[in-house]
């Protein structure tokens, strides 16, 4: 392990070594974090590094190559001819063990580079029964037990696998023929290389995340070497989101944005702008160049912000016609939702099709309500039907009213997410949006997760553009207040 690595994992003994790693044939790559950073595509590295810190869900799985393709049938072809080989050879009078005793080589490297360094007693009888030496004498004078070496290693893999492959431990274990035996072994040892690369990785990750931090400044500032108007939609994203502040200050002078010089506060307008990137058009290209990294994750956080505020439209919709006489009833609510979320579902992406969804919920709404009322003897005049489902037909408009207050509502309880850190702590939700507060938390803390650790790795680049736009120029600061102006940042305080 190299300095670095040390000094990252605190010193710990119990954290392997990336280093040791080779990768299975089928696998990814397993290279350490230090020689990854060390690659010189920027753009890539840098990717991959925040994949890695800001994905708590990250790993490496192992490839599989369709059979269907030409790489999936050569590689089919090549693998079946080198075991069909091994077959033969094992099967011949006497039997021929070159490549046996080539893949108990590979096993034993396998192995120690699983081997934690307090496996130091797993390390000598590693060295011990898988002597090559031994064994290659073994085979000189026919009295090689292939079986029990097989045995061995079956039992270190046992020790040293996470519990999630105990079930293919047991499988290997009921196989007979050799050459069997050794495929699966390798393909096991394949999986548990992966599963080490990621538990190391978890491992390391709280160590890295301040490394992190100024590595991925370090990419960003290359890559602005090599391209200086890389910022150029970054900059125009931070004026949309500082021209529509000014613009709620100008209307509501008393508003809280400003501060005692009737200036904008750079978080307030860096926390509008990453609002304005949950509703941005995918037909914009001018995405902002400090977030593309995240620009998947929040998409999706965007399509599921969109469908809890069209569930909550229709909440509010039926209960402002039922509500006191269905809302009561028991289990209604959570069948109501469940319909709204399974209709809705993959309907984000095209009008048409978010049209024909509603107007399809609107008549699943209907009929459920009637099933409601008809329990307690009621019924649902025609006129209420046509209404309802006219309704919530409507909410594929973006500017529905219903459908507006809604995502205003929820637009504030995001807001007041990142300005006080955790959803937990935002204040109390109206109806209906406190039906889903479990879901708009979820949404509210993975959202500032994204949006804190941007600002805090680019910071640096952030308050010269905001300077610029908030700040008369006769008032702004010379370059030794940058310094300050990132701590701020980091700290999600004030940058002026």
């Amino acid at each position: 392990m190299s300095a670095q690595r040390k000094e990252a994992a605190g010193g710990s003994a119990d954290l392997p070594s990336l280093e040791t790693l080779d990768s299975p044939i089928g696998s990814p790559p397993t290279a350490s974090l230090s020689s990854l950073m060390d690659l010189e595509n920027c753009v890539s590295n840098l990717s991959l590094a925040h994949e890695i810190l800001v994905n708590r869900d990250f790993c490496f799985k192992p490839q599989t190559t369709p059979i269907t393709t030409l790489e999936g049938r050569v590689k089919d072809i090549v693998h079946r001819a080198f075991w069909d080989s091994l077959q033969e050879e094992l099967s011949s009078d006497p039997p021929n063990f070159s490549h046996a005793l080539v893949l108990l080589q590979e096993v034993k490297t396998t192995l120690e580079s699983l081997l934690l360094p307090g496996h130091v007693r797993l390390r000598a009888q590693l060295d011990e029964v898988l002597d090559l030496e031994l064994i290659r004498q073994q085979v000189d004078h026919g009295a090689l037990d292939l079986h029990r070496l097989v045995g061995f290693i079956i039992n270190t893999m046992t020790s040293l696998c996470a519990p999630v492959r105990d079930p293919e431990i047991r499988a290997v274990r009921d196989l007979k023929d050799p050459v069997e035996l050794l495929r699966e072994i390798f393909r096991v040892l394949g999986l548990m290389k992966t599963d080490m690369v990621n538990f190391t990785i978890q491992s390391l990750r709280p160590h890295l995340l301040q490394q992190a931090v100024q590595y991925e400044r370090l990419k960003f500032q290359q890559i602005l070497d090599k391209e200086p108007a890389y910022l150029n939609n970054t900059a125009a994203w931070l004026q949309a989101a500082a021209s529509e502040e000014m613009s709620v200050f100008r209307a509501w002078p008393d508003s809280p944005g400003p501060d005692s010089r009737g200036l904008l506060r750079p978080t307030a307008v860096l926390n509008w702008a990453f609002m304005r990137l949950l509703c941005w058009d995918p037909q914009d290209q001018k995405y902002p160049e400090t977030v593309l990294m995240d620009q998947a994750r929040l998409d999706h956080l965007s399509r599921r912000l969109q469908m809890l505020i069209l569930e909550a439209s229709v909440l509010l919709l039926t209960s402002a016609q039922f509500g006191g006489v269905v809302f009561s009833l028991c289990g209604f609510v959570g069948k109501l939702r469940q319909s709204v979320a399974a209709l809705l579902e993959g309907s984000h992406s095209r009008e048409a099709d978010l049209k024909r969804a509603l107007l399809e919920l609107g008549g699943t709404v209907q009929q459920q309500v009637t099933e409601a009322l008809g329990a307690q003897g009621g019924g649902l005049p025609q006129e209420s039907q046509n209404l309802l489902r006219g309704q919530i037909s409507d909410l594929w408009r973006n500017n529905n009213p219903v459908r507006a207050l809604i995502g205003e509502r929820v637009q504030g309880f995001l807001l007041a997410t990142l300005q006080g850190c955790s959803a937990k702590r935002s204040p109390e939700l109206p109806f209906p949006l406190g039906l889903l507060r479990a879901e708009l938390a979820e949404l509210g803390t993975a959202f500032g997760q994204i949006v804190r650790f941007n600002q805090t790795v680019f910071g640096p680049f952030y308050a010269p553009i905001l300077r610029k736009l908030l700040l008369p120029p006769e008032q702004t600061e010379p370059a030794e207040d940058s310094r300050q102006t990132e701590v701020d940042l980091n700290t999600g305080q004030r940058l002026i």
